[in-house]
């Protein structure tokens, strides 16, 4: 049995100890059993510690829920990732009520450099689909998609961070023993290949209110930024757009309608400078200073993205009179651009140039 993480699983048990009095009780003794074998007079000199709760630090011992947690973590192979290891998420860590322990099953790399978070309605429109539609086909491949695994807004950006080759997170207001909503199961299934599942929560959790604002902190705190798409003017994701403004993260918004409801909140967010505008894809890109840095292009290459420009959709079979190439040219031609991310090739074979590549 593992007693270290015995002794940290325990040390979240604590029931009048928050995550903001753990971080300040690991700063001054660098270790959970350094905080359990203190004496009652150093444990009350960190800031927040009363006696009653350093009392209650000397008396808690791992108990039956302590060990079910382990087991439950070493079955099901997660990865528990305690706040002073190496692979905790740095942009996390910052924030001064970070969680402790989080539980994680997954693949993505919780500290990638290009992290963004999307969150929105529970009951989106036509137009929010589109929006994250546009925005992810755009995106650089690294970059890491963070949500809530809710319904809505967040289920839509999951899923097409997946058709468009990005590793997505869900983070979860509930243990790793159960998927809620239940209609999502399938969806976690498919994003732990691609991404996976985090959470703050023990086994045997239940997804209750109270839960969903911690949940959101986390949603915040691990991205570069939170777009907002569509939402009233009170809901999870105002929360979560607080807390991003509280951690000195971007917050931007998507505007909409006046008289759309679920546009309310993004629009006062955009209102009172509490969020930047969205606009296109490629201004959130130079706002984040994501712009890629593009391949060098030849001669041919610089033409065919010049005429490119010129509408949305093209057949091969412009492209192959535009060049004037041979079939096999044309179709290297083809290859080379859609693996510098310049083209993407359609159903039926047709081309579009790039977001990006439109500045250029």
């Amino acid at each position: 049995m593992d007693d270290s993480l015995l002794n940290q699983i325990a040390f979240t048990q604590i029931p009048s100890i928050g995550p903001v009095t753990r971080k300040l009780l690991l700063e001054a003794f660098e270790s959970v059993e350094n905080i359990f074998s203190a004496a009652v007079a150093d444990l009350c000199a960190v800031k927040g510690v009363r006696e009653k709760m350093a009392r209650e630090i000397k008396a808690f011992l791992p108990n039956e829920k302590t060990k079910e947690m382990l087991q439950f973590i070493q079955q099901h192979r997660i990865v528990p990732l305690f706040i002073t290891d190496p692979g905790y998420p740095q942009k996390l860590k910052e924030c001064p009520d970070a969680p402790t322990l989080l539980f994680y099953k997954g693949t993505a790399h919780l500290n990638a450099v290009k992290i963004i978070s999307i969150v929105g309605t529970r009951m989106p429109t036509a137009y929010g689909y589109h929006i994250i539609e546009t925005l992810l086909k755009a995106l650089p491949k690294e970059v890491l998609i963070v949500s809530g695994l809710a319904l809505g807004i967040d289920t839509i950006a999951h899923q097409l961070a997946l058709e468009n080759g990005l590793q997505t997170i869900g983070v979860l207001a509930h243990g790793l023993d159960e998927i809620y909503p239940p209609p999502n199961k399938n969806l976690a299934k498919a994003m732990i290949p691609q991404g996976g599942l985090l959470t703050e929560f023990h086994c045997n959790t239940i997804p209750e209110k109270y839960n969903f604002p911690k949940r959101n902190r986390v949603v915040a705190g691990m991205a570069d930024a939170t777009l907002v798409i569509e939402t009233a003017l009170k809901g999870g994701s105002i929360i979560t757009a607080d807390f991003a403004s509280q951690y000195h993260r971007d917050v931007i918004a998507v505007p909409g309608r006046i008289t759309d409801q679920r546009s309310r909140g993004c629009n006062k967010l955009i209102q009172e400078n509490r969020a930047s505008i969205y606009t296109n894809p490629e201004d959130l890109l130079q706002q984040l200073n994501w712009v890629p840095a593009f391949a060098p292009l030849n001669e041919t290459e610089k033409k065919c993205i010049a005429f490119l420009k010129t509408k949305e959709l093209f057949s091969q079979d412009e492209l192959l009179a535009f060049t004037q190439l041979s079939f096999g040219e044309l179709a290297s031609l083809i290859f080379d651009l859609e693996m510098k991310q310049i083209i993407q090739v359609l159903p039926g074979n047709q081309l579009t140039l790039m977001p990006a590549y439109y500045s250029i």
